[in-house]
């Protein structure tokens, strides 16, 4: 098995692999299972844990491994919080829950809603807290989360507002055909290099949103693509864009499959990894899970 690849995590003086675990993948999980899941990180040398105080029983699942094996990770968790207090309050709840004295990177979740982001923003919000817990030493580094089609254009205007270590938003086949979101996400990328900021992608191998009358398991909220093949396609794709992450799915059940593509990614002709991006959108019906003015949010 080949070694996943790893690069800089912007300036922050990390190097990690190129797949990040979404830790939200064991928020529902008991312990033993989530041990299982967790060992698979270390089989494939993954180094760079993403986690929430909003999934579940995730970061409670990081303690153990996390009490033995702290050095081995950087720690990324988010609040979705907006007020001053209650954003610290969370830090502080994240930290006793993961028994760690300091998380790397502290995120804004999902901060895509002008109303949203002018409350974060704003004298009193949740930035102020994030800037308090970096100066005290809770945390090192400060990032930004979005879903939706709106997130490129609110993390510009984030790191407008201030100099974030590293933005998260969605990326993958079906989201760049909208010729609008491409031209964001590529300024947005543009100007993340130009500053040393890390970006992070998620639902890399969305397939839809869950259709009525679906009876299958749901380890997500949206469906993801099943077929391994066309899974490895996906985050062979993903991993063409030069300088960014991947983050792996919420539904376990795809992590190996997932971790297996990205230790045996090599660079490609990208018009033949486009032509069957589009064979796959065409043959598994997939859809962009975020579409403008209509589903643009969970």
């Amino acid at each position: 098995m080949s070694s996943i690849a790893t690069m800089p995590f912007g300036n922050t003086g990390h190097t990690s692999t190129r797949i990040i675990f979404g830790a939200a993948a064991i928020g529902a999980m008991q312990q033993p299972k989530a041990d299982q899941v967790l060992e698979t990180l270390l089989e494939f040398g993954v180094n760079h844990i993403d986690v929430a105080a909003m999934y579940g029983d995730a970061e409670l699942r990081l303690a153990p491994i996390l009490r033995e094996r702290r050095d081995e990770f950087f720690l990324a968790t988010k609040t979705r919080d907006r007020s001053r207090q209650a954003a610290a309050e969370s830090i502080d709840a994240s930290l006793a829950r993961m028994e760690v004295d300091q998380i790397d990177l502290i995120q804004l979740h999902n901060l895509t809603e002008d109303d949203w982001w002018e409350e974060a923003m704003a004298p009193g919000g949740a930035l102020e807290a994030l800037v308090e817990a970096r100066d005290s030493g809770k945390v090192r580094f400060l990032g930004v989360t979005g879903h939706g089609t709106r997130a490129p254009k609110l993390h510009l205007r984030s790191l407008e507002r201030f100099p974030f270590d590293s933005v998260l938003l969605p990326y993958n086949y079906t989201m760049m055909q909208n010729p609008q979101y491409a031209r964001d996400f590529r300024e947005l990328v543009t100007v993340c290099k130009e500053r040393g900021v890390a970006v992070q992608t998620i639902k890399s191998i969305a397939r839809r949103r869950w259709r009525d009358g679906d009876e299958s398991k749901k380890f997500a909220w949206y469906e993801p693509i099943k077929e391994p093949e066309a899974i490895e396609r996906a985050i062979n794709w993903a991993l063409h864009e030069p300088g960014v992450f991947v983050n792996t799915s919420s539904d376990a059940t795809l992590l190996r499959i997932a971790l297996e593509a990205a230790s045996n990614f090599e660079a490609g002709d990208v018009d033949a990894i486009n032509s069957a991006l589009a064979a796959d959108v065409a043959a598994l019906g997939i859809e962009p899970i975020f579409v403008p003015g209509g589903l643009d949010q969970i």
